[in-house]
């Protein structure tokens, strides 16, 4: 019988996230807040119920992608709100994943969204809130000492298989992962894992038969109501519980 785990401090609080550590050194609690944001913070909504919701996908697509052999933070959910995660030191890049042009590439480049990338294209941004998280190469993240090259080529590594599953993932529940954004941390160990959440608020999502978003997109052009938010990512979780 697993004993009860019991979050103590806080130890970090996010735009959508509290981590609390534990009693165990190397865990931490990891709490799903009803909040969405948008452009960096700069807009955001509470919504009743949404953090289950993102506890849930994510914990379904970490459970995946552990089975499938990529080593992640999880470990376990250990309630509606709350997983059990590897304590790690987050890496302070965000990388994403582009299959098909969008969002920031699409108005960046001036091309139309909606166009297939043969190749994925990788891109990297410099999580600093002052700075407004800019977009910069690999030169740079290894210039500010944040990473080396080879730890880049490793998480390159990671990123391309973790995009080949989980397009097919996806796509076998009529969802065509557009884009994707993640972060890695390092263990104890000091190994690279697959770290934060994978949700409708880090991906795009959209229906393969009608094309409709099914991410925060329509929040983010303010298109939809709370219910209608909610919604969508209850959409999501009803297709990711069917086998």
């Amino acid at each position: 019988m697993r004993s009860r785990i019991i979050k103590n401090k806080l130890l970090l609080e996010g735009k959508t996230k509290k981590i609390y550590t534990t009693k165990n050194t190397f865990e931490v609690l990891i709490q799903y807040k009803d909040s969405i944001t948008a452009f960096n913070g700069l807009k955001k909504k509470f919504i009743q119920d949404k953090g289950i919701l993102n506890n849930e996908i994510t914990t379904l697509i970490f459970k995946f992608i552990n089975y499938c052999g990529i080593k992640t933070h999880f470990i376990r959910k250990i309630n509606n709100r709350e997983q059990l995660c590897h304590k790690v030191d987050m890496i302070p890049l965000e990388f994403v994943v582009r299959n098909i042009v969008a969002g920031s590439m699409s108005k960046r480049l001036g091309i139309k969204e909606g166009i297939q990338i043969l190749n994925p294209i990788f891109e990297v941004f410099y999580k600093n809130d002052k700075l407004k998280d800019p977009l910069i190469n690999d030169h740079h993240a290894v210039f500010l000492e944040i990473i080396s090259y080879e730890e880049l080529n490793t998480i390159y590594s990671i990123l391309s298989n973790m995009n080949n599953i989980l397009k097919k993932y996806f796509l076998d529940k009529n969802i065509i992962l557009v884009d994707f954004k993640i972060e890695f941390g390092k263990n104890h160990k000091n190994e690279i894992l697959l770290s934060d959440e994978i949700s409708p608020d880090t991906c795009r999502f959209w229906d393969k038969k009608t094309m409709k978003k099914l991410d925060k997109d329509p929040f983010r052009i303010g298109l939809k109501k709370k219910e209608e938010i909610l919604d969508i990512y209850m959409e999501i979780l009803k297709r990711l519980n069917v086998s």
